[in-house]
């Protein structure tokens, strides 16, 4: 899987379930890295992975992400591509094995977890990152630039919205199963969403007032919630993970100009302008994936475009939404300093 010239970064992947197929995809691309173990509870999943990519049929086989880490296969870095709960144990683990760590999202599911992590990332210095992929879409890499250089002002007012059939794809599967996922479609995909409102903006939650609906699951399907930020700026959140086919929304409305994202499409618009001008690609940033991005922090030093700081945030909004959801009042947010 390397060409290049360098040492490959040698990975070892916790997790082979669907997800990390992707992964495997990406990874072929950056010569710098070199899949060199695969670890999963399930035999299935890693016969599905070897069956799938027949490269990968000679590497070492371990059922316990433990055993990999203290056997003798040389390895720089892991992935984690498990259930949402078992996260948290498996970077700190890892994190003290001298390892490097690339999560799939979310990072953890518990604030407290959240805090213990950083330090522990801080202590080991070792490259932690997470995978929102969203970071490294041109899409959104260009409302990040302009928000950064002010074009749309102070940000006011923020709508983002996800829709979802996740009730019925994840029926029976570990995702609605509340000790391994840790929560619904709000820690699944809508994880990335919440992710992604506070990366481009730069806002950070002060309080929520939220609302779930389980139907006949043990976690939550759809979620709204109404958040003020320490700006001052007002947003809603909808994640619907009930709905019959994926939609995704993200409008930032500023005291100069507004930007929406409809399905990928972006435009934009300032006052007085007569309609939303559509922005072609070629207006913006280049694009890249936190495969990539990951290895080469590992390699050559590069910064890390999905922080750790960037999962606090995430478990900071997500908590107090479910403890709102729970209670039926608003919930301040907590915030790390």
């Amino acid at each position: 899987m390397s060409t290049s010239t360098n040492p490959p970064v040698r990975i070892g992947f916790i997790g082979c379930g669907g997800i990390s197929h992707w992964h495997v995809q990406r990874l072929a691309k950056v010569p710098e890295a070199k899949i060199v173990a695969l670890c999963d509870t399930s035999g299935a999943s890693l016969d599905r992975m070897i069956s799938r990519f027949p490269d990968l049929a000679e590497l070492p086989r371990f059922s316990d992400y433990r055993e990999m880490l203290a056997s003798d296969v040389a390895i720089d870095g892991v992935q984690l591509h498990s259930p949402h709960t078992l996260h948290f144990q498996q970077s700190m683990d890892s994190l003290d094995a001298g390892k490097h760590v690339l999560s799939e999202k979310p990072m953890v599911c518990t604030v407290e977890h959240a805090h213990t992590l950083l330090r522990k990332i801080e202590e080991t210095g070792k490259v932690f990152a997470i995978s929102y992929q969203r970071h490294y879409e041109r899409t959104f890499r260009y409302i990040k630039q302009k928000i950064d250089e002010g074009e749309l002002g102070d940000v006011q007012f923020v709508s983002v919205l996800q829709g979802q059939d996740w009730l019925r794809g994840t029926r029976g599967s570990w995702r609605q199963t509340l000790a391994l996922s840790g929560g619904g479609q709000l820690n699944d995909s809508g994880s990335h969403l919440l992710d992604i409102l506070l990366w481009v903006t730069g806002l950070q939650a002060k309080g929520v007032c939220a609302y779930s609906e389980n139907f006949d699951s043990e976690v939550d399907i759809n979620t709204a919630a109404a958040i003020t930020f320490t700006n001052g700026a007002r947003g809603t959140i909808s994640v619907i993970g009930n709905c019959p086919l994926w939609w995704e929304d993200v409008t930032i409305t500023g005291s100069k100009a507004a930007i929406f994202m409809r399905q990928g499409k972006l435009s934009w618009a300032a006052f007085g302008d007569k309609g939303p001008r559509e922005v072609p690609q070629e207006e913006m940033p280049e694009g890249s994936d936190p495969d990539r991005n990951w290895v080469e922090a590992i390699a050559y030093g590069r910064p890390v475009g999905t922080p750790a700081i960037c999962g606090l945030r995430v478990i900071e909004l997500t908590e107090a939404a479910w403890k709102s959801a729970e209670t039926g009042r608003p919930v301040q947010v907590a915030r790390l300093g």
